[in-house]
């Protein structure tokens, strides 16, 4: 059976996460060692849940987030589950944030040229992170439709097909899209995961 017919929602309040793990003022993150202890206590939990699963980073009680934070807990989180041997197979949207945490989360992933799926006050679901024009493109209009196949993509972009499989892979294996069991070149916007809430 394919993981992606069921995926369980697990969500990270990482003010709280910080408040049971770290002696520091919980809703500031702050420094490498408290970023590391959240990534290293995101990656016990999901690794124990041992199922296919969206993840959830809920910033909104987090009042600050510096950069090395950031780099930790966000940046190295991501890329421990792009490796093949990640403890599961978890895909991750980023809830709650405000501008004081979109320029330091931003950076690292342009740092580490990652992507990340991010609901943003008063705009919606966006990618964050780096991506090229083209992909950009793409997943705007999947996450628009909710779900999308190359030869939709195609026409659209007014590009070859080929072309659009390649941004498809490479948005797949960013984990910024699900590709849909059964449908090849077909996948589906992580924001329909949230859609009943």
């Amino acid at each position: 059976m394919n993981p992606h017919h069921h995926l369980v929602p697990f969500s990270f309040d990482l003010s709280t996460m910080v408040k049971r793990s770290v002696a520091t003022l919980y809703s500031h993150l702050v420094t490498r060692p408290t970023g590391r202890a959240l990534r290293l206590g995101i990656e016990s939990q999901l690794g124990e849940l041992g199922e296919s699963c969206v993840s959830v980073l809920d910033f909104t009680q987090v009042v600050v987030l510096d950069y090395s934070c950031a780099d930790e807990a966000v940046a190295k989180l991501l890329q421990r589950f792009l490796a093949e041997d990640r403890p599961a197979d978890a895909y991750f949207v980023a809830r709650g944030l405000g501008e004081q945490h979109r320029e330091p989360i931003e950076t690292v992933l342009e740092r580490h040229g990652l992507a990340l799926v991010a609901e943003i006050q008063q705009v919606g679901f966006t990618l964050l992170g780096l991506s090229d024009t083209v992909e950009h493109a793409a997943w705007t209009l999947i996450e628009r439709s909710g779900l999308a196949d190359d030869d939709g993509l195609a026409s659209a972009l007014d590009l070859d097909r080929v072309v659009v499989d390649d941004v498809l892979n490479d948005l797949v294996g960013r984990r910024v899209v699900l590709p849909v069991p059964g449908r090849p070149r077909t996948v589906r916007a992580l924001s329909t995961l949230f859609t009943v809430a």
